[in-house]
């Protein structure tokens, strides 16, 4: 079993081999994911060591404290909390040895073509056709919202293979190669002023049947793991305490004495414990998310998987933000209104604590939306981790075509 004492023994081994000061960036990051310290939980070869995540801090800590360069996870963030796990458990070895290294160093950024202007709340309505054509799928369509797609080397792409069967059960999960000349991406223009976000149109893009993700069919059931990690991704992030938003509004109030009053110190207090709540809620569920490669070999439901409880946490991280960030707007007054630039830009990432007061609280207005909106995340939460009677649906045994649209 590997304990800390053996990845500080490796780390060591890691940085004497490369040194940080004299090594390319990403020379070393590769030189770490073959070491098996890129992400301890994953399995040997893959990057880790099998394991458990709570041991990666140890890791974490060890190369900080040697000056050795990360991966730049707020570019990658869809690849590293959407992508991998979703590769670990569905692909095959070969897909595996193909997908996850360069991921993981960031030399192949990824983004995930799921959403579309028809099917956003009701994601399985989605109308994005792959048409099987020898050993190739030929994709026609359109999806919106997708983060990072002008950046991207690949997507996930969840389309429509079977237009006569239920909505969720002709559903195919593949990657897509975002160079394919049928791939055209266009910026979207958000309240900020920035497009993070794109629309995709998708026109006869072949996509090889080697680059499907579980069985024909069955790609509702592999997007259930994307969306449950892209909500633990979101919101659950490790973050010291007193940081992120709620560190910024600390910092805030230390330093604007002459605007405090006693209204906004009793809602700052309410806010930074519900942000400190949430934080160990998030370590506590990060704990338990430890996969196996025979765990992931053995099929079903393997340990590790996120469940419904981070729907949970993304709720509470899209109210926090939007509570904290309009609570700072407020304290700094007519500061907390100016904004440093409205010119159309396409960030790499998002940044909500680098950038000014208005930025935070126009940009947290997505957060009860993307990732899954705040209300059907509540209705998750409410079937899946209360038991409570499910909504009643009409379309259930109906093929998807015969659905009105």
């Amino acid at each position: 079993m590997t304990d800390a004492a053996e990845l500080r023994r490796r780390t060591a081994e890691l940085l004497a081999a490369h040194p940080p000061a004299g090594t390319e960036r990403l020379d070393f990051l590769r030189a770490r994911f073959d070491a098996g310290l890129a992400w301890v939980h994953f399995p040997e070869g893959l990057g880790g060591l099998d394991a458990p995540r709570a041991l990666q801090a140890v890791v974490d800590a060890e190369l900080d404290a040697a000056g050795a360069p990360g991966n730049d996870p707020g570019r990658i963030g869809i690849g590293l909390g959407m992508a991998a796990p979703t590769i670990l458990r569905y692909g095959t070895d070969e897909q595996r040895r193909r997908f996850l290294r360069p991921l993981w160093t960031g030399e192949e950024v990824w983004c995930q073509l799921f959403s579309e202007p028809g099917a956003g709340s009701d994601l399985a309505a989605l109308a994005t056709r792959a048409v099987r054509e020898g050993d190739d799928w030929i994709v026609d369509g359109q999806k919106v919202w997708t983060s990072s797609a002008h950046l991207a080397r690949w997507a996930i792409l969840i389309a429509r293979t079977d237009p006569d069967v239920p909505k969720h059960r002709g559903i195919s999960y593949f990657v897509c190669d975002m160079t394919d000349p049928g791939v055209e991406v266009r910026p979207l223009r958000q309240i900020t002023g920035e497009a993070e976000f794109n629309e995709v149109f998708l026109t006869g893009v072949r996509i090889p049947d080697a680059h499907r993700l579980g069985e024909v069919g069955e790609g509702w059931r592999v997007a259930q793991t994307t969306l449950m990690n892209e909500r633990v991704a979101i919101g659950g992030v490790r973050t010291p305490r007193e940081g992120g938003m709620i560190g910024v509004a600390a910092a805030d109030w230390r330093a604007r004495p002459e605007l405090r009053t006693h209204d906004l110190h009793r809602r700052l207090l309410t806010l930074w414990v519900e942000a400190e709540v949430a934080r160990l809620t998030g370590e506590r569920l990060r704990q338990q998310l430890s996969p196996t490669l025979d765990s992931v070999r053995a099929g079903g439901a393997p340990a590790g998987q996120p469940g419904p409880e981070g729907s949970g946490m993304k709720l509470a991280f899209a109210r926090l933000a939007q509570q904290i960030s309009g609570w700072e707007v407020e304290f700094l007054a007519e500061d907390g209104l100016v904004y440093d630039d409205w010119t159309l830009r396409r960030p790499e990432g998002v940044d909500f604590t680098g950038r000014e007061a208005g930025y935070r609280y126009l940009r947290a207005k997505g957060n009860s939306i993307e990732g899954g909106t705040s209300e059907v995340l509540l209705n998750i939460v409410a079937e899946r981790v209360l038991g409570l009677p499910p909504e009643p649906r009409t379309d259930k045994d109906v093929a998807w075509k015969d659905l009105p649209r």
